[in-house]
């Protein structure tokens, strides 16, 4: 979207609701129909870890953790769990207000200065995650203008808002390397990119591209638009359709053929298409007829709601609902069906990612939204999707990292854990989630021979048994609140140490036998000798 119009284009009307790739959200869908795509995903996935009985039985027993059952079900990218900048963030500008700077809904932006990308805290901890791919995109890059020059002009020329500098965007790329980082990027559509036809010209992105190839560095991956979906308010000219889409898409994959042929080409990056659709957007199913055969990846974009930015207002205590968790599967179900219907085969990316579009819910800094992020990485890994980029970073309140001091919040001590504990081998042993809870194995990303199974107790106020059969290593997340800025793990709050550097995470021994699951808790199980990973 425009930023330089907040009266027409941000208003709390439904061009609000569609600003940060949002309409036709999971959450517009009716109760029955969520619940019956909800059932139908999961039977036809059938690959959580086991059968955990919502309370323990008479006597005290539980379901069985048996590695000897698990089997391999597939495998995901090894940057699956990636993250993005947003363009703006690093140009600067007014992005999403944090909450703590005062009321959003008469002003819901504020301005920023670019981010530190030299940060030494900042690199430390994204490096932590790597390898990952970075997205630099989101709705300021469809009329971002690359001053390919060493002097960055102070206004941008007609038709583009924004000015990304050479100095800038080497940021970018060294902040990438210091952080074992793929760039994946989208292009400005604004007027300023077009001709004297309409039709859009490479001009711009081909003095992006050669400047990213001069420093040695390449651009990995990149989708032509930011949410082409939302075009009537995301930058591109008034009228855009999918027919203008399908020809400007053709357009910029002759010439990305030619120009770097080794980048591999994601789209269309679309959100909303999740029933009922938009009414007002344009449908990805008529972008896809449009613009032909012709993409390396699938990728959409997906939050489970708006925040109160853009005039919702949702109850946190939905937050660990099955309503809530099952908004991924419905949202994946629909470009899956897409996919398979015009690009047949081909990996699906999650691109753009969190709880709620328009900055995130007042609670996404907190340790409730990790039982959300999590879980979809669970859900998205096993069914299939090969890359989750999270929303964001270090911006707003939906960042991993506090946008001001960069200090972890819980989300990022859970990305943590996820990173070290989960490989890329996904597991099934055949038997499934329960309402209460979601559980997920991976085979261990460094130990051969060794798998992690992660259990997830949604339950505010029971604990839930299980019974191990062999010994395994336990790491438990737990806050003394949940809408909690810090995390515990086994007991103690997590933080970094004063030379700014990431804790030890031990973890505490749970031999073989019954173990409980506190109320509100998410734990880790690391178990060694399973046939699945040798």
């Amino acid at each position: 979207m425009d930023q330089a119009s907040p009266s027409n284009v941000f208003g709390l009307d439904i061009a609000a609701h569609l600003a940060d790739g949002a309409l036709g959200l999971v959450m517009q869908a009716t109760g029955r129909s969520i619940r019956n795509a909800a059932a139908h995903a999961i039977r036809a996935v059938g690959v959580a870890l086991l059968v955990i009985a919502a309370t323990p039985r008479p006597g005290g027993g539980a379901e069985i953790i048996a590695p000897k059952k698990m089997r391999a079900l597939g495998t995901i990218d090894t940057r699956f769990q990636s993250y993005n900048v947003e363009m703006v963030e690093v140009t600067g500008g007014r992005f999403w207000k944090p909450y703590a700077q005062g009321d959003g809904r008469r002003d819901r932006y504020a301005y920023r200065p670019p981010l530190d990308l030299a940060n030494a805290r900042l690199r430390k901890l994204a490096a932590a995650l790597g390898p990952a791919y970075l997205r630099v995109s989101g709705t300021w890059a469809n009329a971002t203008f690359f001053a390919d020059t060493d002097s960055t002009p102070a206004a941008p020329p007609a038709g583009f808002n924004t000015v990304l500098g050479r100095t800038q965007w080497r940021g970018v790329l060294d902040f990438a390397r210091a952080a074992d980082a793929e760039i994946v990027t989208s292009f400005a559509v604004s007027p300023g990119s077009r001709d004297s036809d309409g039709a859009w010209t490479p001009d711009q992105a081909q003095r992006l591209v050669d400047f990213t190839r001069s420093l040695g560095s390449r651009i990995a991956a990149a989708e032509f638009m930011n949410e082409p979906t939302l075009a009537a308010n995301n930058g591109a000219p008034v009228g855009y359709d999918a027919n203008a889409y399908g020809r400007d898409f053709k357009l910029f994959r002759a010439w990305m053929k030619r120009a770097s042929p080794e980048t591999l080409i994601a789209g269309p990056g679309s959100v909303g298409d999740a029933a009922p659709p938009s009414a007002t957007g344009i449908h990805t199913r008529d972008l896809l007829a449009a613009s032909g055969p012709g993409l390396d990846r699938i990728s959409y974009h997906h939050y489970n709601t708006l925040s109160p930015r853009c005039g919702m207002h949702d109850d946190p205590a939905r937050a660990l609902s099955g309503d809530w968790f099952s908004r991924t599967d419905v949202a994946l179900a629909v470009y899956r069906g897409l996919r398979d219907e015009f690009e047949p085969g081909k990996p699906i990316w999650l691109t753009e990612t969190a709880d709620a579009a328009c900055g995130g819910n007042p609670w996404d800094a907190t340790f409730l939204d990790t039982f959300r992020y999590l879980d979809q990485l669970g859900r998205l890994a096993r069914a299939g999707a090969q890359v989750v980029m999270h929303n964001t970073l270090a911006g707003s309140d939906y960042g991993m990292l506090d946008e001001r001091t960069f200090r972890p919040r819980p989300n990022y001590w859970a990305a943590l854990l996820w990173h070290r504990l989960m490989g890329t081998t996904v597991l099934d042993p055949r038997m499934a989630s329960t309402r209460a809870i979601h559980a997920y194995a991976h085979c261990h990303p460094a130990t051969k021979g060794a798998a992690s199974a992660l259990l997830i107790n949604t339950s505010q106020h029971r604990s839930r048994a299980v019974t191990l059969a062999v010994r395994a290593d336990r790491y438990t997340l737990r806050a003394r609140r949940l809408q909690s800025a810090s995390v515990q793990l086994n007991g103690t709050t997590l933080a970094l140490t004063d030379s700014d550097n990431l804790p030890r995470l031990p973890p505490r021994t749970a031999p073989a036998g019954q173990i409980r699951l506190p109320p509100a808790s998410i734990t880790f199980l690391v178990m060694q000798n399973v046939a699945a990973c040798r």
